[in-house]
């Protein structure tokens, strides 16, 4: 099993904030993590952080968790792509997801209709452009060349390459065309007590394509916490949960809130977010059950996290993208390299 770690997010774009993400990557790198992965949101973008660590690192694989497809064209994505894997020495992995209604329509000014569609066609674009073929496409959302203009099919000036294609996905058709399409999935409001709440759905969509879920690599999110006491440490998440329950989309679209209905919480979904969108977001974060960190997290003592990391192999996932948690830098590292320690004892 393969370890990573996550850099960006909402919260980046300072340069202290970048300072701090080098020197992390690169401590990581020496603890023998496999993997970073770029955050895009509202702060630094999903490519230049990644650009900036390819000359800082040597050995780790690189990739967008996620680059939103939204804001590029679909060229501009395969040749970003394209580029990237020249410039890390082939360590690039692309991963692309369609984000929500509220970071497309009120960040980048474009419908968010169609996003399955839109992701498709976007993939074949970067196949064709992976295969050194011209970039043609009579697609639904894109059209190359633009019809009616003066424009001309275009092969990129990129030698033939493989890219890794990544998808962050969590509705059931999503999963679907992930399994059917992807080489690997980026998987969040994931728990590998109810799995099948979305491993179902890649399964069948790899079916559909005459694959099995052994053609994806199955990457996934956990936040860890180490101590011999997890309850003040289950408590620190909950503000977290609650948020992404909550105010990671619209009042009537969040696709996080709808994946931990299907993995058995329901219940807690809906009340926490009717109390958030309600105004009382104390209420709210009491209301997200103990049970629901724990299913969702790696959070106790070295002989729990070995049981939690036993479910994650079982159930097939093949990369864990690891947030560690502590008070400063120093204590982030020492919880990563204990838990990439404990990943190899348990997974070889």
């Amino acid at each position: 099993m393969k370890t990573g770690i996550r850099v960006g997010g909402p919260a980046s774009g300072g340069r202290d904030e970048f300072e701090a993400m080098l020197i992390f990557a690169q401590e990581a790198e020496k603890l023998g993590v496999d993997q970073a992965w770029s955050a895009e949101a509202w702060g630094m973008d999903a490519i230049s952080p990644l650009a900036f660590l390819a000359a800082r690192t040597e050995r780790m694989q690189l990739g967008t968790g996620i680059m939103q497809v939204c804001a590029r064209t679909a060229a501009s994505t395969a040749m970003t792509a394209l580029s990237m894997q020249t410039v890390t020495g082939g360590r690039f992995l692309l991963g692309l997801g369609n984000s929500g209604p509220q970071v497309v329509e009120g960040l980048h000014g474009e419908s968010f209709a169609r996003p399955l569609t839109r992701m498709r066609e976007t993939i074949e674009v970067i196949r064709k452009a992976s295969r050194g073929e011209k970039l043609t496409l009579a697609g639904e959302c894109v059209v190359l060349p633009r019809p009616g203009g003066e424009g001309k099919a275009l092969r990129l000036a990129h030698e033939p390459t493989s890219v890794p294609i990544y998808l962050a996905t969590l509705t059931p058709r999503a999963l679907e065309m992930t399994g059917a399409l992807a080489d690997g999935w980026l998987g969040t409001s994931f728990t590998p007590d109810a799995a099948e709440a979305h491993l179902a759905h890649l399964r069948k969509g790899a079916a559909s394509a005459g694959r099995t879920l052994d053609d994806l690599r199955l990457s996934v999110d956990v936040m860890v916490g180490i101590g011999d006491d997890p309850a003040p440490l289950i408590e620190k998440q909950k503000p977290m949960l609650a948020f992404q329950l909550s105010a990671m989309g619209s009042p009537t679209t969040n696709f996080y809130n709808d994946a931990y209905a299907r993995s058995g919480f329901e219940g807690p979904c809906e009340e926490v977010r009717r109390l958030w969108l309600g105004g009382d977001r104390a209420a709210a974060i009491r209301a997200v059950p103990d049970e629901m960190v724990r299913a969702t997290t790696m959070i106790g003592d070295e002989s729990y996290l070995r049981g939690r990391i036993a479910l994650y192999r079982d159930c097939g996932i093949q990369e864990l993208t690891l947030h560690p948690m502590g008070n400063g830098p120093r204590e982030r590292l020492d919880t990563l390299g204990a838990a990439v320690e404990l990943v190899r004892d348990v997974c070889g």
